[in-house]
């Protein structure tokens, strides 16, 4: 694959996790009756938006562009629709658990491209991404914890 070709799939796939975490979350934010989950989760949410917002601006500012032809609705990840049946179930715990297992993919997604040849910039804002993404799975993993 072509260097340029490969960076750019690998941030297509990150925009992907964050584009489904920010609709899990803020679906979650949407549902959950705790109103200290409910916060937590619409700024992951926005966290996750911008995000995706980010890594798009460096796509572009690259003379790339992100592949947007495959419907985000449709490839939503199972875990966030696991997160739907613990939401209905008012479970806190397994509102957490279901949670992290997303950010699991998310954590998983981020170890891969930072394992790739990103440019200059975009290797600085991925790491800085990763950070923020691992920081979201340990709280949510404590709170599951001390569910």
């Amino acid at each position: 694959m072509e260097k340029g070709n490969e960076f750019v799939s690998v941030v297509h796939h990150l925009i992907e996790r964050c584009k489904e975490g920010q609709i899990g979350y803020a679906h979650a934010a949407k549902d959950i009756e705790d109103p200290e989950l409910k916060s937590l989760f619409h700024q992951y949410s926005v966290q996750r938006d911008q995000m995706v917002t980010e890594l798009q601006h460096e796509l572009h500012q690259m003379g790339k562009t992100d592949d947007e032809s495959t419907s985000i609705e449709g490839t939503i990840h199972r875990t966030w629709m696991d997160l739907s049946s613990a939401l209905l179930n008012k479970d806190k715990k397994q509102v957490l658990r279901e949670a992290e297992r997303g950010e699991d993919y998310a954590v998983a997604a981020f170890d891969k491209a930072l394992q790739a040849d990103l440019p200059g910039n975009l290797k600085t804002i991925v790491q800085k991404q990763y950070q923020q993404v691992k920081e979201a799975h340990d709280r949510i993993r404590d709170l599951r914890d001390s569910a």
